[in-house]
């Protein structure tokens, strides 16, 4: 655990009034790109139910002891400012906690600045935050992985043979991952029907969302080097709220012998906020015990899992919602230490901006399944909505709500709502 990060400190408070319930207090601090009337896309940080704007914050001579320069926060990306990497963002974070912090008249009392330095989030707009270069998304969750297994194969081998040896995982699609707050168009492509010689070509009948995590990487090391699952850490510049939409009876035809395709590269969703690893440092905790014995590249120390608690909503287009999981991060069996460290041991580089997704989170139990694949036990088990209609899976009109937050008794560190209304096929 990184010790003596100041701006995790839990005895800071803001001099903004901030609600215990928020997912913004002074010790998240997280990173996104935003917008208003009166200002392009830059790089803003969320506190409380407003935005600090680093633009005007550098402009004003407030980050004057940093290398930063403008055109890291006059942005449409967070790439240029993650450019500076681990340490230098570590000093931008620590430093926009002291100007912050209720202690420090520095910026307070200069009510001028503080005018042209804040937002608020109900009149800005949110935009995808980095240029993904690759997106890689993982099958880490042991019980997800057991539930698809016993669906489709069998209870007793549930877990194909190599499940418990290595992080499984394939490249996607990064140029169709959307932000929150933007629709997803119900797919198209071949289905094949049981009772039917030949494939049809259609909508997908079974959408499903998958709740999973994503981390974006800061620029790794060369091609032909690896990161090790100790040096992880170093490389990971925050976390963010990911769906990783897929079309079930379009990826059930395609996926042999070569894995998902159309029933994936439609749109994957981000929320929009970046909370970076820094911040979730108070929230480590331990693993599973990993047995068999994994290789030792793969081998940690420490605590490498996150305490992150994980919500699912559907509401439906006449506003009947109802929360259908409630999961937790903890529950992956491989953690990002352990994905980055096996993504890179062949040699393979990452970039700066690249997106790495766990893979669907489930928990052990029912209500803790994080997909209507597993909700509905595969179309068996309908699920009743509060007016009455029923899901197996997900419905054109749908809205699908994640929410994320680790919590402790003084703060939440939480990411913000990732919506996505699911539109008719076009």
């Amino acid at each position: 655990m990184v010790k003596n990060i100041k701006a995790n400190n839990p005895s800071l408070k803001s001099w903004l009034e901030i609600s215990r319930e928020s997912d913004f207090p002074i010790q998240n601090l997280p990173f996104g790109i935003y917008s208003t009337k009166n200002k392009t896309k830059r790089v803003g940080v969320a506190i409380g139910d407003q935005i600090l704007d680093l633009s005007q914050l550098l402009e004003l001579g407030y980050l004057d002891s940093l290398s930063f320069c403008e055109h890291c926060f006059s942005n449409e990306y967070l790439n240029r400012m993650m450019g500076h990497g681990k340490l230098e963002i570590r000093d931008l974070r620590n430093r926009i906690s002291e100007l912050l912090n209720v202690e420090n008249p520095e910026l307070s009392q200069n009510i001028e600045a503080v005018n042209k330095v804040l937002d608020l989030q109900i009149e800005s707009e949110m935009h995808l935050p980095v240029k993904i270069g690759d997106y890689t998304d993982f099958y880490s969750s042991e019980q997800h992985a057991f539930n698809v297994g016993s669906m489709f194969r069998d209870p007793d081998n549930a877990l194909l043979p190599n499940w418990k040896h290595m992080p499984v995982a394939y490249h996607g699609r990064s140029s169709s991952i959307i932000p929150s707050g933007h629709d997803i168009i119900r797919p198209k492509g071949q289905q094949k029907l049981d009772d039917n010689e030949n494939p049809i070509f259609g909508a997908s009948k079974l959408l499903d969302f998958e709740l999973e995590m994503g981390f974006i990487t800061f620029k790794g090391k060369p091609l032909a080097n690896t990161i090790s699952t100790e040096e992880a850490d170093e490389f990971i510049f925050g976390m963010c709220l990911f769906n990783d939409w897929s079309a079930r009876d379009i990826q059930k035809w395609e996926y042999v012998p070569l894995g998902p395709f159309l029933a994936k590269n439609f749109a994957s969703s981000m929320s929009c906020w970046i909370v970076t690893l820094d911040a979730l440092e108070p929230f480590r905790t331990a693993g599973p015990v990993q047995k068999p014995k994994v290789l030792p590249y793969l081998e940690y120390s420490g605590n490498k899992h996150l305490d992150i608690e994980l919500t699912v909503a559907i509401q439906t287009e006449n506003g009947s919602k109802k929360v259908v999981a409630n999961s937790n991060y903890k529950h992956m069996y491989w953690n990002m230490n352990q994905q980055l460290a096996h993504h890179t041991v062949n040699g393979c580089n990452v970039n700066c901006g690249d997106m790495l997704a766990s893979g669907t989170i489930s928990g052990p139990e029912e209500g803790s399944f994080g997909s209507m694949l597993e909700i509905s036990w595969k179309g068996t088990k309908p699920l009743k909505m509060p007016d009455g209609s029923e899901r197996r899976f997900i419905q054109n009109g749908d809205s699908v709500i994640f929410n994320g937050r680790a919590k402790n008794k003084d703060f939440n560190i939480g990411f913000g709502e990732l919506i996505s209304k699911v539109l008719p096929p076009k």
